[in-house]
């Protein structure tokens, strides 16, 4: 344990805010997961309403600094085409 006292509130600040990312973290996970089983189970409304769900989260990990914009932009970019693909799958498939 550091003897300073600016660096013993720094460590006590740290830590908090490292159980404060690891929630956060922890409820991206989730919400990516949750968007990945509506994706293997393919009603098209839980895969839309998941992939709102997942990008508010993603988008609230930003605003809060736990992750970088254009990290969260990338998964959602994903996460938006793997909608659309199913969606397409399922809805337009003889219509080419």
């Amino acid at each position: 344990m550091a003897n300073i006292k600016s660096q013993i509130k720094r460590i006590k600040t740290n830590e908090k805010d490292r159980l404060r990312n690891k929630s956060v973290r922890s409820s991206i996970k989730t919400a990516v997961r949750k968007f990945r089983d509506s994706l293997t189970s393919g009603d098209s409304a839980a895969i839309t309403t998941e992939l709102r769900s997942a990008s508010q989260a993603l988008d609230v990990a930003v605003a809060k600094g736990v992750i970088h914009k254009n990290s969260a932009a990338n998964k959602k970019s994903s996460m938006t085409k793997a909608a659309n693909k199913s969606a397409g799958a399922g809805a337009k498939a003889g219509v080419r």
